[in-house]
């Protein structure tokens, strides 16, 4: 039933909310458990040749356009060097984390998540909405209000470039490095100019997956860790109330 308003007043927002449905909140942790394992395991896999090329073809004669030394045992799975168990660790979580991103993207499609929450709105992307959006996030002005139950124009951005071209691209590079996968599928060679070269995508990838992943927890702690992660675990948000 909707609640009678006085002419004159505009709708009260209830002091909390549901924010998150259940599938949101599901995969979100779902993949925060299979992403560190991704991650690390990935940088285990990297150790034994910390070195990237382009092109189909790279070894220890070839010139690298990036060489790195080994990352320690702090941040590899397993915490030591032993490649066979970090490839181990990676191509279970991979498959996993490939068929979440499907039926996820699909359930976003059915349940209208993209049209409702995701999509563009009218006048979201004029550089005058932009530019205001960006000095908020500058001055930690976050929103209030109803306002605080949508998502922001950066926010739409930076999940629709996460979830739609990132992902899938580690995904789909991570692929192209399987021999198996070349002789089924040898398009994917094509489309990423060898597997080197998918090799490379896929670091510059992972790296941005990072780096999208502590801009979210910086965003989460400045914008009050409690009531933020209550809503990602339960779904129960306290609205902020609106500025004077």
């Amino acid at each position: 039933m909707e609640s009678a308003v006085p002419p004159g007043q505009t709708p009260t927002v209830p002091s909390v909310v549901i924010r998150h449905t259940w599938p949101v909140r599901a995969w979100h942790w779902f993949n925060a458990v299979l992403l560190y394992i991704l991650l690390t395991s990935g940088l285990g896999i990297f150790n034994a040749h910390p070195r990237l090329y382009w092109g189909q073809y790279g070894a220890n004669f070839d010139s690298a356009w990036l060489e790195l030394e080994r990352f320690g045992p702090l941040l590899t799975l397993p915490a030591r060097y032993d490649l066979a168990m970090s490839r181990h660790w990676h191509l279970t979580a991979a498959p996993l984390f490939a068929f979440g991103l499907l039926a996820y993207m699909l359930w976003s499609l059915v349940s209208g998540h993209i049209s409702r929450d995701l999509a563009f709105r009218r006048g979201e992307l004029e550089a005058r909405h932009v530019w205001q959006d960006i000095r908020n996030h500058a001055r930690l002005r976050f929103p209030t209000g109803t306002a605080a139950l949508r998502y922001n124009v950066l926010q739409k951005a930076s999940y629709i470039a996460i979830i739609f071209i990132v992902l899938p691209v580690i995904i789909l590079t991570g692929l192209t490095m399987s021999p198996g996968m070349n002789a089924a599928w040898p398009w994917l060679l094509d489309l990423f100019g060898g597997r080197q070269s998918a090799r490379s995508i896929h670091f510059i990838a992972a790296f941005a997956l990072v780096a999208f992943f502590l801009i979210h927890i910086l965003m989460v702690v400045l914008a009050g860790p409690i009531n933020e992660l209550r809503s990602m675990i339960t779904g129960r948000y306290r609205v902020p109330e609106d500025r004077p």
